[in-house]
């Protein structure tokens, strides 16, 4: 009777792994509540499965005596089995669109999906205000209710930017093959914080999460400089 209830938190830690990821045993013991060796265990089990794997973080500055935390990341293989099911047909839709339209197709696509994101998630980004930050977090949050297990992380001195994180990608098998889908993307999260971003990593490209840099300690783009973005977005379009 104990295996349903172990299953789940199991799930749980999983979960924690691709939101939070790279992330410690202690870290998702005190989210979720649990002792660290209850944590453990289930981390162990998901390193068996080969779910998750141990990341060494690229962390600046001294470490404290004894041997580092572990962090955990989730595995490819864990991605793929939270893929939406339709990912091998939209590979090869996207395939025969390319053979018959070729590139400029595919781009067309790309394109056509950065404006729905920017449909989507502008309302919601516009109630947030205008400080970046709280911007950044409710595109965070909007993208996590679509399945993409997004944080926000600060970084730099003073917090002068902040690290829009998914964990998770519906799509990433698809943008394995077409990282066009990538580029729009990014592209589309520009637009709606008004300031340059930056993708520092994808999933795609092999990475365990998709990382992308906000500058929130500048001013926010001008109305010249954003139909300028836009004609520039339109014309790589």
């Amino acid at each position: 009777m104990s295996d349903q209830p172990d299953a789940c938190t199991r799930e749980q830690v999983l979960d924690l792994i691709v939101e939070k990821g790279p992330v410690t045993a202690s870290v998702i013991a005190r989210i979720l509540n649990l002792t660290t060796a209850a944590v453990r265990r289930h981390i162990t089990i998901l390193l068996d499965s080969e779910e998750i794997e141990e990341h060494e973080p690229t962390v600046a500055g001294k470490r404290g005596r004894g041997r580092p935390a572990r962090h955990y990341v989730a595995s490819r293989g864990a991605h793929a089995r939270l893929a939406e099911g339709y990912s091998e047909l939209a590979v090869k839709a996207l395939g025969y669109l390319g053979q018959v339209g070729g590139k400029d197709a595919v781009e067309a696509f790309a394109a056509a999906r950065s404006r729905e994101i920017e449909r989507r998630y502008a309302p919601i980004v516009r109630d947030a205000g205008t400080d970046p930050k709280i911007r950044a977090q409710a595109l965070a949050d909007a993208l996590t209710q679509d399945g993409y297990a997004a944080t926000v992380r600060e970084i730099g001195p003073n917090g002068f930017a902040v690290q829009l994180c998914q964990g998770h990608c519906p799509i990433q098998e698809v943008a394995d093959d077409f990282p066009q889908l990538c580029e729009a993307e990014t592209r589309a999260f520009s637009r709606l914080l008004d300031v340059h971003v930056q993708r520092l990593a994808t999933l795609a490209g092999g990475e365990h999460v998709c990382t992308t840099h906000i500058p929130v300690a500048v001013p926010v783009i001008h109305p010249a400089t954003r139909a300028a973005l836009h004609s520039q977005s339109r014309s790589q379009n």
